[in-house]
């Protein structure tokens, strides 16, 4: 059996891709982070295929940047409510071509994070056969991508595709 880690250590990041805690802003508007995250999502799945998927890849998204979510809330009676992402998350639609070419790029350039939901994570029901099925598959279908990095770059990876409906 392989080692499998639950998260990434931090020399294994990407990096310069998060924000350090000082430039965590939550005063101003979000296009002023200096990194962008979006999802972008199989626009051919149902919608609960297609949220499992978006929740997916933005778990891991926030397990592998540093400084994506903000600090908790505090609602008037005293209750917590853990932080969310203070500088956004678009969530777009994309047909299946898409998504690999966009993962691909983003992979390929420089100070940009990327996790993906390949199609064997919602086909299995045990981790361990996901492993293995994507182990064994060279040409991948994924429902999910997600992105970070510099805004120019992100803007560019994704072009106009639409926001998810």
């Amino acid at each position: 059996m392989s080692d499998v880690r639950t998260t990434v250590p931090a020399d294994e990041r990407v990096e310069g891709v998060g924000f350090a805690p000082e430039e965590v802003r939550i005063e101003e508007p979000t296009r002023s982070a200096r990194l962008k995250w979006v999802v972008l999502v199989d626009a051919g799945l149902p919608a609960g295929l297609a949220v499992n998927a978006a929740v997916c890849v933005a778990g891991a998204t926030t397990a592998g940047v540093t400084g994506l979510l903000g600090p908790d809330a505090v609602d008037a009676a005293g209750s917590a409510h853990p932080g969310l992402p203070w500088a956004g998350c678009s969530v777009l639609a994309a047909a299946p071509e898409q998504l690999v070419t966009v993962r691909a790029k983003a992979a390929a350039a420089e100070g940009v994070f990327v996790a993906d939901m390949p199609e064997a994570a919602q086909s299995t029901r045990v981790y361990r056969e996901y492993l293995d099925q994507v182990g064994e598959t060279d040409d991948l279908r994924y429902l999910a991508v997600s992105v970070v990095g510099p805004r120019n770059r992100v803007d560019k990876l994704v072009g106009r595709l639409p926001l998810l409906g």
